[in-house]
Parts: C-alpha cells; sequence; structure tokens
C-alpha cells in the first residue's frame, strides 16, 4: 500500500485554489503509520546521515518525530509555537501568507556542534523549516538533514531550501496535482 494512497487531499482548504494534503488520514491508518516510521527508520538506520538528536516541528512534527526517535535511539527536541515552552527560549519569527508566526526552542535543548535531522510533516513554501534550521544553528548545532512526509516542488519550498545548502528526504510528493 503506497503511502499517497493513503493521504487525503481537500481542494480549496484554507482557501480557493489550495489544495490541502491532509495526512490526519493516514497516520490513522495503522499500516499506513507502521510504513511511515518504518520507511523513515530504514532510511536513517543505515548511518548515511550523521545526526545526534531529532527535533519535530510542532505539531506533527512531534508525531513522526516521537516514533522515529524511539526507532533509531536517538533523542527527541521539539520545537514549540511561541508561548508553549516553561524555561528560557530564543524564537524566531517567519512569513505566513498573511502575517507571521513565530517558533520557539528552549536555549538549551541542543549542545553546540549537535548534529540534527529536522521532521515534519509537509514541505511547501519552506519557511516553518528555514525558521527551525535558524533556531537550531542559533544554538550552534548543525541541520545535517530535514525529513517530511510529503514534498510540493510546486510550492517553491524544496528549491529554497536546496539553495540555502539544506539537505532534503520526503517518503512521497505532489508535484503538479
Amino acid at each position: 500500500m503506497p503511502i499517497k494512497s493513503l493521504i487525503r487531499s481537500i481542494p480549496d482548504y484554507p482557501k480557493k485554489g489550495i489544495m490541502f494534503r491532509d495526512i490526519t488520514t493516514l497516520i490513522k491508518d495503522p499500516v499506513g503509520f507502521r510504513l511511515v516510521i518504518d520507511n523513515l527508520t530504514q532510511h536513517y538506520i543505515n548511518g548515511e546521515i550523521d545526526y545526534d538528536v531529532i527535533v519535530g516541528i510542532e505539531a506533527r512534527g512531534f508525531i513522526m518525530g516521537g516514533a522515529l526517535s524511539y526507532t533509531l535511539g536517538k533523542g527527541f527536541c521539539p520545537i514549540r509555537k511561541a508561548g508553549k515552552l516553561p524555561d528560557e527560549v530564543i524564537s524566531q519569527e517567519y512569513a505566513l501568507e498573511y502575517g507571521t508566526d513565530r517558533i520557539e526552542i528552549h536555549k538549551d535543548a541542543l549542545k553546540p556542534g549537535a548534529r540534527v535531522l529536522i521532521i515534519d510533516d509537509l514541505l511547501a513554501t519552506g519557511g516553518t523549516a528555514l525558521a527551525a534550521a535558524s533556531l537550531i544553528e542559533k544554538l550552534g548545532a548543525v541541520v545535517a538533514e530535514m525529513a517530511f512526509i510529503v514534498n510540493l516542488p510546486d510550492v517553491g519550498g524544496e528549491k529554497k531550501l536546496a539553495d540555502k545548502g539544506y539537505s532534503i528526504y520526503s517518503l512521497t510528493e505532489f508535484e503538479g496535482e
């Protein structure tokens, strides 16, 4: 069963002209969720990407990141929306289609020089991923790779991340669809 076939597409959400790719139908399916974690585990267990810790971006990055941290025997660190972490944080603002948002990480979350694998559900414009990378680098850590379930290459995020020198891995993509 292909992962892509379990992702629901919702036209005109959150606004007209947008085709929303909903992974909740994928992760609610026990076989689908297992396929996601097993495929990511197999990709990262071989050691081709050197990393020390997995960082998941709120909220769906927590789902995959937590499970992947368990299967790979790595620590997990959350990047949260503003105001959700209890201790000292650093934050990064990023652009949305209409306005801005902010994400945060604890100041002591990563050791300088740590190699980080960023996990999130979907790569579209790349804004959230770039903000997460900025936070990681502000702490002196290094982004080893970014992994996503879905890549939407037509939206431009993959190119933005590649232009900044980031390595990207995705399980499936919706191109021109």
